[in-house]
C-alpha cells in the first residue's frame, strides 16, 4: 500500500543555520548523530518471493531527529503549543518536552501555550495565552490532563486562526490532538502556505483508541489499556462473586477496538469482547445473549467488555455530529445493560449485572513509565522538525523507527482491528468467545 502513498515531507526552504545543539556527523566516534534526510524507513515491512519493484524515494518515511543545519535561527522563533480533543494520558508530558527541547538544546526563548484548543485563537473566547518555560513545565509530566486545557471543535475557523498567529507571530506551531485536529492543523498549514508565510505545523498525534493510520502506536495507549484492565478486574471479582454475576465494561474506541482487545488479552478474565469491527447479533440461538446464559450455566459467572462503537446497528442511530466532527454513538454500554437484564428478568432467571464504564478515569490518569519516555521522545522529534523548517507534518513511531508523517497521509482513514489477523484471533483465544455470534440469514 504504501508504493501508493507519497510520504514526501514539505519544507518551509533551505536549512543554512548550523545546529547549536553539537551533535556529531561521524559514525564510530560514540557521539549522538545527526540525521539526514536520507535516512528513511519502509513503511510495509513484509515480502515476498521473486522480482520486486524497485521502492521509490516517496514510497519511504523520513527519520525523524535533529538535523545538522536547520531553518529557523532560534533567536527569532516564537513557537506555539496547543492540545486539542479529549483528554489523553501524556499529554503535560508532550507540552513538557517540546518545551525543554526548544529551550534547553536550541535556546529558545519564546513558547507560548494556546489555551483550549483551537478556541483559544478565536477572538470571541478573548483567552490569554500562557508563557511556556522549564520552570512552568518541569513537574507536570506528573499530573493528568493538561495544563493548557483543551476543547473540541473551532478547527474548522481555518482564516481566524491564521490571523491569530500572524498576530502573535507563531513561525512554528505544535499541534497536539487526534484526527480532527491534524485535518485542522493541515487545512492551517495550507491556509498558511496560501499566504506566504513562514510557519512550521508540526502535529503529535493523539488518539487513545490507537487509530491512527501507519503508527505502531500512540501515545497514551499503554496507560489507557492498564487503567482499563483494572476495571476489567474489578468487575471480574464483582461477577465472580454473585451467583450468576455479570461484569459489563464499556471502554473507549469510537471506530477502532484496539483498547478493548488489548484488555482482554491483557487480564484474561473477560469472557466476551465486542468491537466496532465485529458485528454481532443480540438474539437468536448465536446471539451475545444465548452465549451469555450458555456461560453463565457452565461458570455462574461472566464478564462482557465492549467498545463504546461496537453494535451501532443495534441502536437507534443519533443525527448529527459532535464538536470534533466524529458521528455521535448511541450507548451501547447502557442498552447492553438494559438488554441483559430484561432478557434474564423474563426467563425468570436472576443476575447480579455489575455496569462499570471508566472512560473518563483512564482517559485523566497521568501516563506510565512507559507512555511518558514516549512522550518524551515524540516531543523532542517534533522539536527537531519544527526548527528545521519541517511542516504538514506528524512524528511517529513505525516499524520501532520515529519517522515523520505527512498529515495528509497519516489522516486518509483510521486504523482499526482486522477481524481476520491475529491480534483478533488471539482476543478470541483470550476470552473463548465464539468465533461469530451472527445468526445464519
Amino acid at each position: 500500500m504504501s508504493q501508493d502513498l507519497d510520504f514526501t515531507i514539505p519544507d518551509l526552504g533551505d536549512r543554512r543555520i548550523k545546529s547549536p545543539i553539537g551533535l556529531s556527523t561521524t559514525l564510530g566516534d560514540r557521539i549522538a548523530n545527526y540525521v539526514g534526510d536520507d535516512e528513511l524507513v519502509r513503511c510495509d515491512v513484509g515480502a515476498k518471493t521473486g522480482p520486486q519493484a524497485p521502492i521509490e524515494r516517496r514510497a519511504l518515511l523520513e527519520k525523524a531527529g535533529p538535523r545538522e543545519y536547520i531553518y529557523f535561527g532560534p533567536s527569532h522563533v516564537h513557537a506555539g503549543i496547543v492540545t486539542c480533543g479529549g483528554l489523553c494520558p501524556g499529554l503535560n508530558d508532550v507540552i513538557r518536552a517540546i518545551t525543554r527541547c526548544l529551550w534547553h538544546r536550541y535556546g529558545v526563548r519564546r513558547i507560548t501555550g494556546i489555551r483550549y484548543g483551537y478556541k483559544g485563537f478565536l477572538p470571541e473566547y478573548d483567552l490569554a495565552a500562557r508563557s511556556l518555560e522549564p520552570d512552568v513545565v518541569d513537574d507536570i509530566h506528573k499530573m493528568g490532563g493538561t495544563i493548557l486545557g483543551s476543547s473540541r471543535g473551532g478547527g474548522e475557523r481555518t482564516s481566524d486562526i491564521v490571523d491569530a498567529i500572524e498576530r502573535l507571530n507563531i513561525n512554528m506551531l505544535f499541534t497536539i490532538g487526534g484526527d480532527g485536529t491534524q485535518k485542522g492543523a493541515l487545512a492551517i498549514a495550507e491556509e498558511i502556505e496560501r499566504r506566504k508565510l513562514k510557519v512550521a505545523v508540526v502535529g503529535v498525534p493523539k488518539t487513545i483508541d490507537n487509530d491512527l493510520l501507519f503508527v505502531d502506536r500512540s501515545f497514551g495507549f499503554e496507560t489507557a489499556v492498564a487503567r482499563a484492565a483494572e476495571a476489567v478486574a474489578g468487575a471480574h471479582a464483582e461477577a465472580h462473586s454473585s451467583m450468576n454475576g455479570i461484569g459489563l465494561v464499556k471502554l473507549m474506541g469510537r471506530d477502532s477496538g484496539f483498547i478493548a482487545v488489548h484488555t482482554v488479552l491483557a487480564v484474561h478474565e473477560a469472557n466476551f469482547v465486542l468491537v466496532p469491527e465485529v458485528p454481532f447479533d443480540l438474539d437468536g440461538p448465536s446471539g451475545l445473549l444465548a452465549r451469555l446464559e450458555e456461560r453463565l450455566a457452565r461458570r455462574r459467572h461472566a464478564v462482557v467488555v465492549v467498545a463504546e462503537g461496537a453494535g451501532q446497528e443495534l441502536l437507534a442511530e443519533l443525527e448529527g455530529t459532535d464538536a470534533s466532527g466524529n458521528k455521535k454513538l448511541a450507548d451501547i454500554g447502557t442498552f447492553l445493560r438494559d438488554r441483559i437484564q430484561a432478557h434474564f428478568k423474563a426467563k425468570g432467571m436472576e443476575v447480579n449485572l455489575k455496569y462499570i464504564d471508566p472512560s473518563y478515569l483512564v482517559r485523566s490518569a497521568p501516563a506510565s513509565p512507559t507512555d511518558s519516555v514516549y512522550c518524551e521522545r515524540l516531543g523532542n522529534n517534533a522539536a527537531h522538525a519544527a526548527m528545521a523548517g519541517k511542516t504538514k507534518t506528524l512524528i511517529g513511531m513505525v516499524n520501532n523507527e520515529f519517522v515523520h508523517i505527512p498529515i495528509s497521509v497519516a489522516t486518509k482513514s483510521r486504523r482499526r482491528v482486522d477481524p481476520e489477523g491475529s491480534l483478533w484471533r488471539d482476543a478470541v483465544d483470550a476470552t473463548q468467545q465464539p468465533l461469530v455470534m451472527k445468526n445464519a440469514e
